[in-house]
């Protein structure tokens, strides 16, 4: 037990070690990238800085699975590189037990990555897009709630927010919508319900539209008139509207059902933000696919030149399951395989393959 823990503490350092060192070398280049984007924008250095560590969070939770493999690649180097693993085994403990610790310790860093470090990218994510979108002057036209879909739009005549109860996919055909437009005052000036609004080239086109003035009648319900057919001038766009959503990362997972439950009822396809939600609840056990799979090549004692093959053949085959799983993500949000099926198959392929070739090379 004793040698149990000490592995697992060693790798555990390796871990949060790697994690610093990654963390410091994306900031350096990260604020340079900030700076070539926003220097014209900002004022000042401390704007610069803010932007950077508002944008970390996610660049190094991105990065995790390949923390996990150098940490392991390490791990077992090290180890081998010190003979411990060979009087390990002189010891009479297999080598395969040997991978429980870190395996574990794979699982927990996976767990507490998705309980604790997920929500604050969201909320690091949510915040850097705000102000980026300050900065940029295109702020987010597209909310959700429980009573329906609003969306704000500015025209000549003022700004306008409109809210209906369900939309189509790309948010341009709108039912049971509300249009309320204020003048450049803030106060109203006019209030349209209509069964139907679709958005046609530069112009909302609402069938079958009851409008109120309410600038200038007395007795607005007395003036309302009632038009078969009725257009507003509108700056908005489908790009637009589908980009408001904002990335699924920058929701927190504790909140991602609720927000899927809340796309479905407003007529807006949930898929990729599905999928999002079954690969975060994989991520685990893909931090530990990557434990087994640099483990397989360099669990053996090196001897000569093959340190630097096994080493590569790891970070190959690592790199090719991670591309594995992206493209498992996209066909999933193509609706080409199921969610599920994208999320987890994966890491459990992945996992099937690094024991098939443990079983392999492990001579006991």
């Amino acid at each position: 037990m004793i040698l149990y823990w000490y592995f697992a503490r060693r790798f555990a350092f390796l871990l949060v070690g790697i994690w610093c060192i990654f963390f410091v070398m994306l900031a350096l280049i990260d604020l340079i990238e900030q700076s070539r984007r926003f220097g014209a924008e900002v004022e000042g250095f401390g704007q610069l800085l803010q932007l950077t560590l508002l944008s970390m969070p996610k660049s190094i939770y991105d990065i995790l699975p390949l923390i996990v493999i150098i940490a392991t690649l390490s791990l077992f180097l090290g180890l081998a590189r010190s003979s411990e693993l060979v009087v390990t085994r002189a010891a009479g403990r297999s080598a395969l037990r040997a991978l429980l610790p870190p395996v574990t310790v794979a699982l927990l860093f996976g767990l507490a990555s998705i309980a604790v470090m997920n929500p604050i990218v969201a909320a690091t994510s949510q915040e850097y897009e705000a102000r980026v979108a300050d900065l940029r002057g295109d702020a987010s036209v597209l909310a959700l709630s429980s009573d329906g879909v609003w969306l704000r739009q500015g025209t000549g005549e003022g700004q306008t927010v409109i809210r209906a109860l369900q939309a189509n996919l790309d948010g341009t055909a709108l039912r049971q919508v509300t249009f309320l437009t204020f003048g450049s005052e803030g106060t109203p000036i006019r209030r349209i319900e209509a069964d139907q609004a679709v958005l046609e080239g530069a112009a909302w086109r609402i069938t079958d539209a009851k409008v109120w003035p309410l600038d200038s009648a007395a007795n607005p319900e007395a003036a309302a008139l009632q038009h078969p057919t009725f257009e507003i001038p509108s700056n908005l766009t489908a790009d637009q509207i589908r980009n408001s959503f904002g990335t699924p990362s920058s929701i927190p997972i504790w909140d991602l059902p609720q927000f899927i439950q809340r796309l479905q009822a407003a007529g807006f396809t949930a898929r990729r933000h599905q999928v999002f939600l079954q690969t975060e609840l994989a991520l685990p056990l893909f931090l530990v696919a990557m434990v087994l799979i640099a483990a397989a090549f360099t669990l053996r004692h090196q001897r000569g030149g093959r340190t630097g093959v096994m080493v590569l053949a790891a970070v190959m085959l690592s790199f090719a399951v991670y591309f594995l799983r992206n493209l498992a993500m996209i066909m999933g949000e193509n609706g080409q395989i199921p969610a599920m099926l994208a999320a987890w198959a994966p890491p459990f392929a992945a996992i099937a393959v690094a024991m098939g070739l443990l079983l392999h090379l492990e001579d006991g």
